[in-house]
């Protein structure tokens, strides 16, 4: 879209779409899993991690978790639960 025919409902649109990715996947990051002290730096790793982290995010979220720092603590317990998720079942 050109700027000259961008609409005030629009841009509004679209900056609330931005503060919603960032609501739900950076702020995560940053505040639940501390992503900003980490102390990984070398090569290729950072972006791996930062993979794993938004991988899972979005496991947590499709199973219906709303508050990822508490479903963290819950699976941290209960790693059977966790395992679970990504479709391996520990026998007894």
């Amino acid at each position: 879209m050109r700027p000259e025919r961008a609409t005030p409902g629009r841009l509004l649109e679209l900056v609330r779409g931005h503060w919603q990715i960032e609501n739900k996947s950076h702020w995560v990051r940053d505040v639940t899993f501390d992503e900003d002290r980490s102390q990984v730096r070398c090569g290729n790793t950072p972006q791996i991690m930062a993979a794993l982290r938004n991988t899972v995010i979005g496991l947590l979220r499709w199973a219906g978790e709303t508050n990822i720092a508490a479903a963290c603590r819950r699976l941290a317990a209960q790693p059977a639960q966790a395992l679970a998720l990504i479709g391996i079942e520990l026998e007894n």
